[in-house]
């Protein structure tokens, strides 16, 4: 009797262990309803199990035979392959650049203890050792990654091959800097011929067949080549034959034939499809690696300006699936509108999808919202995962989800885009909400936000003329006005650009090898798509005016036609070339060239507020290049502290004056050329004083004369522009009476003027030297002007003057002696009123910056460095003729920036850094300064640097005023940071 009990409790447990073991690895005999495995490795919703068969069959294994092509090892400075999920608790402390955007938030949401479906990432520095060896992995890193599939197999129960629970998994890029839809993505790897039974008796077969076709798909055209149009045409015809208009309405059977289809894709393009999951694996990890190189990549890094970065990072992600029916889909969202900034939920869902539906524009999504009423668990769920990353990263985010059989499932996270308006908004609104400091807010603000703001929209959307020339509407997907020539391929959209012609890029949809055109455009209309669809986010990340979905559009691009069916079913047709102007804020598309306005920055009452958060915080004074009253005005609209640059040779070129100035050229009489320069005064005259009224109170800079005195003359009318004797210029009797010379005096004059380097000639300070009248002229215009200004109208002018072009301290003490010889004659004149002057000098020569000290002794009591001669005659380089080899530089990599745009800080820079250094050690006057007035004083990157080096201020052109008073914030605000850092 012992015996027997003994032998029945044997097999009992027997049974049991048999139980335990083949519940992990279900075999075809079990029907599992619904065996979704939740990440902590056992069933997580539904355990009801009906066993069709008692009998159990021995689990089939796989074993991977695939041997891949390895490099030897190569030294890695960090960790290769980093886990996340929710048995993965990681730092992601300063490892963005490493882990990549879409990593680093992974890694991060994990941390939160949100529901990320796990998996690991392969870092950015793997990406560069694998370009630079060959396009071939080390074989360390690849132990790794086999490591890293193992956990990801423990954490979710499943194995990758397994042909009773395949795991299936996605394989993206993930560079440091948000770069949608540039790189390559990978979904539902692992499936196969054999898998795809296995995932058919846990799903259910649609689940298996729908994933494996997207799967064939993807992995045919992102990794090896074959155009996703061969697969789309056999879909589209097989839809067709079956009266099928959705691909998620394809039955099993027709699922089964599409299958087919796209294996015969592959042979036609005489390729092979990978049946081991492993080598699907590795060959869509080397996929991703090469797509860093791939032309969309490189557009739009030239486009955003985007240097220095290691390459993209893989991440390797169990799938979750949002093709299991009504209850499952995936959706695209913003925390905050990126159009508006208002605090609302924005974004759009597919019911029965997966996660490149939405984004590829492919079927139109539903709004957000009403995923509210249709999975309201799911839509609670998913606004408190909002508030918790909103909280977390103190901004607003953009935000990928699948929903599985009505489980949340979050996907990624990043900074969401949005237009300028939406960026103050938001970043002032989060403040006030107590979600991000003002430091914060003050960084979450790009340049090219508030460049959106000084953008020019349309005079009057209420008018008649306005209203009747709509003629169809499309979804607002990026604010905005836009008038320009229609083009339908982004190549000629390039084309258009480059040629100086404004234009609309109009598509079916976009994808990211338009990049390069969407980019050159004015603006982008799509005949489909939505908000977050592709055309939607990259124009809302550029500024760029875009109208997505506009279904009454029929493109043809055969014939490059347009075809509009307007409200009152009328067809009206386009050609390539005919004007068209969009509205990015409400979606209308209008024929013909609308009217624009100028923008109102000093509108905004959030804006202003915003500002003076940027104002409090930035060291650097910021100042204007303004020519003109106008020109004054709008710089301090837009917040200039004073006037860094006047360029008097700008006055001279007006209709009522350039033959005074010819006349003073070119005559030899000292009378007439006096007369000239009398007459002259009287124009510069009432110039300052016009710029001295718009900056009343604040310093104003002018530069005397400095261009070559040829740019004032008659041209040459020869074709090949090179004189050979007096008849290859034609000037008039009408010209020549009122020069009050011959013909001849004139030719001989001019010729007398011709040099062969003008640049680097009669020019700047040498002009003051030969002819000193004219230094005399324009400073007793200067100072009768701020006279005139402080005691007739009672203003306070704060006048400067700055002699170009100096390579020695004796040139600049020959032209200050003669200034203050003349101010204090006019002072004399004026029984002795006064006004405060400063004469200083403009540093452009590279001579002048290593005797700067010497400079400073001489008396001068500003510098200002003119960055583009500066730039121009330290490398060597005419900035009128490096079109034809800098972009070859810039490709190269021989040069990482055009350094006539950012300031060449180890060259240029150390000559500004050495000698605003050596100006204050020397100077002899109190309050000393340096500052930049050349367009590197609007440039951020320069303007960082510049503050940095502590000078004094930047000036710049008034329409970039606002952008440099961030960039001189955010400098202080990173400049706290290393510090505390490092501390």
């Amino acid at each position: 009797m012992l015996n027997s009990l003994l032998f029945n409790i044997i097999v009992l447990l027997v049974v049991i262990q048999l139980i335990y073991t083949y519940s992990f690895t279900v075999p075809k005999s079990l029907n599992i309803k619904n065996p979704f495995v939740g990440y902590n490795g056992r069933l997580s919703r539904s355990n009801s199990i009906k066993m069709v068969s008692v009998e159990i069959e021995p689990p089939k294994t796989y074993v991977s035979t695939f041997t891949p092509d390895l490099t030897g090892d190569v030294p890695l400075q960090y960790q290769p392959v980093h886990m996340f999920g929710k048995n993965h608790k990681g730092s992601t402390d300063d490892l963005k650049f490493l882990l990549g955007g879409k990593g680093y938030n992974l890694v991060g949401m994990s941390n939160l203890g949100l529901s990320v479906p796990p998996g690991f990432v392969i870092s950015t520095e793997v990406c560069n050792v694998y370009l630079n060896a060959g396009s071939r992995i080390p074989e360390k890193v690849w132990k790794e990654i086999l490591f890293g599939l193992k956990q990801l197999e423990n954490d979710t129960g499943r194995k990758l091959g397994d042909p009773h629970r395949p795991l299936l998994v996605s394989v993206r890029s993930g560079a440091a800097i948000s770069m949608p839809g540039m790189m390559d993505t990978v979904l539902n790897l692992g499936l196969n011929d054999v898998t795809v039974e296995g995932l058919s008796s846990n799903f259910g077969e649609k689940v298996a067949w729908d994933s494996y076709r997207r799967f064939l798909n993807m992995f045919g055209d992102v990794v090896l080549g074959i155009p996703h149009h061969a697969f789309e045409e056999r879909l589209t015809s097989l839809k067709n034959a079956a009266n099928v208009k959705l691909d998620k309405d394809l039955s099993v059977d027709q699922l089964k034939q599409v299958v087919k289809a796209y294996k015969d894709v592959y042979l036609n393009y005489n390729k092979v499809f990978p049946s081991d999951p492993i080598e699907q694996l590795y060959q869509s990890i080397l996929a991703v690696f090469n797509s860093w190189n791939n032309p969309r990549v490189i557009k739009y890094c030239e486009a955003e300006g985007i240097t220095g970065l290691l390459g993209t990072a893989v991440n390797v992600q169990a799938m979750c699936f949002g093709n299991m029916g009504e209850t499952s889909g995936t959706g695209v969202c913003f925390t905050r509108n990126p159009n508006t900034g208002d605090k609302e939920l924005y974004g759009e869902y597919l019911v029965n999808a997966q996660g490149e539906d939405v984004v590829a524009g492919i079927r139109t999504p539903e709004p957000i919202s009403k995923l509210k009423s249709a999975m309201p668990l799911v839509y609670s769920e998913l606004l408190r995962n909002i508030n918790i990353l909103e909280r977390h990263y103190n901004d607003m985010q953009d935000i990928e989800f699948t929903v599985q059989e009505g489980e949340l499932f979050m996907l990624q996270t990043r900074s969401g885009k949005r237009t300028g308006q939406a960026a103050v908004n938001i970043a002032v609104d989060m403040v006030h909400e107590g979600l991000c400091t003002i430091d914060q807010a003050i960084m979450s603000i790009k340049p090219e936000h508030l460049k959106q703001l000084l953008h020019p929209q349309f005079s009057s959307t209420d008018s008649a003329e306005y209203v009747n020339s709509i003629v169809s509407k499309g979804l607002p997907a990026s604010p905005g006005a836009a008038v320009g020539k229609i083009v339908f391929t982004p190549e000629d959209a390039e084309k258009s650009n480059a040629e100086g012609e404004k234009c609309i890029l109009v598509r079916e949809d976009t994808s990211p090898e338009d990049v390069g055109g969407m980019w050159a455009a004015d603006g982008i209309l799509t005949a489909t798509g939505g908000y977050t669809s592709h055309a939607s986010v990259v124009a809302r990340g550029w500024g760029k005016p875009c109208v997505c979905g506009c279904s009454s559009l029929a493109i043809n691009l055969e014939s490059k036609q347009l075809t509009i069916t307007t409200g009152k079913n009328e067809k009206i047709t386009l050609n390539e070339g005919d004007w068209m102007s969009i509205n990015g804020e409400t979606g209308d598309v209008m024929i013909g060239k609308k009217t624009l306005r100028p923008p109102t920055f000093q509108d905004s009452t959030v804006l202003q507020e915003l500002m003076s958060w940027v104002d409090n915080r930035k060291r650097l004074r910021v100042l204007a290049n303004a020519d003109t009253p106008e020109d004054a005005y709008e710089a301090r609209i837009n917040g200039a502290q004073g006037i860094g640059l006047t360029r008097t040779e700008h006055m001279f070129f007006a209709e009522d004056r350039i033959n005074v100035v010819r006349k003073m050229i070119l005559t030899t009489d000292p009378v007439k050329r006096q007369q000239a320069l009398n007459e002259l005064l009287v124009f510069q005259r009432k110039d300052f004083e016009g710029i001295l009224e718009a900056m009343d109170g604040l310093p104003v800079t002018v530069r005397l004369l400095d261009p070559p005195l040829h740019e004032f003359l008659p041209r040459l009318h020869r074709e090949d522009k090179v004189p050979s004797s007096s008849t290859d210029f034609v000037i008039d009797d009408k010209f020549a009476e009122e020069m009050e010379m011959s013909k001849e005096e004139i030719i001989h004059a001019i010729q007398r003027l011709q040099e062969v380097n003008p640049m680097l000639g009669l020019r700047g300070c040498r002009l003051g030297v030969v002819i000193p009248e004219l230094v005399e002229m324009q400073t007793r215009a200067l100072v009768e002007a701020a006279l005139n200004n402080k005691y007739n109208k009672f203003l306070n002018p704060c006048i400067e003057i700055m002699i170009p072009l100096i390579g020695s301290a004796s040139e600049f003490k020959h032209q200050s002696d003669l200034i203050h010889k003349t101010t204090k004659q006019v002072f004399n004149e004026n029984y002795g009123k006064l006004v405060d002057i400063k004469v200083g000098t403009m540093i452009e020569v590279p001579r002048a910056a290593l005797t700067a000290s010497e400079i400073a002794k001489a008396g001068a009591e500003f510098f200002s460095y003119g960055t583009n001669d500066l730039t121009q005659m330290t490398y060597g380089f005419s900035r009128d003729d490096v079109g034809g080899f800098l972009p070859i530089y810039l490709k190269s990599g021989i040069l990482e920036k055009d350094p006539f745009q950012t300031i060449d800080q180890n060259g240029v820079g150390e000559l500004i850094k050495s000698s605003a250094a050596a100006g204050k050690a020397n100077a002899i006057v109190p309050h000393f300064k340096c500052g930049i007035c050349g367009e590197h004083g609007g440039d951020p990157q320069s303007v960082k640097f510049f503050s940095d080096l502590r000078l004094n201020y930047v000036s710049c052109s008034p329409f970039r005023i606002p952008i440099a008073r961030l960039a001189a914030a955010q400098a202080v605000i990173e400049e706290e940071l290393a510090k505390k850092k490092n501390d």
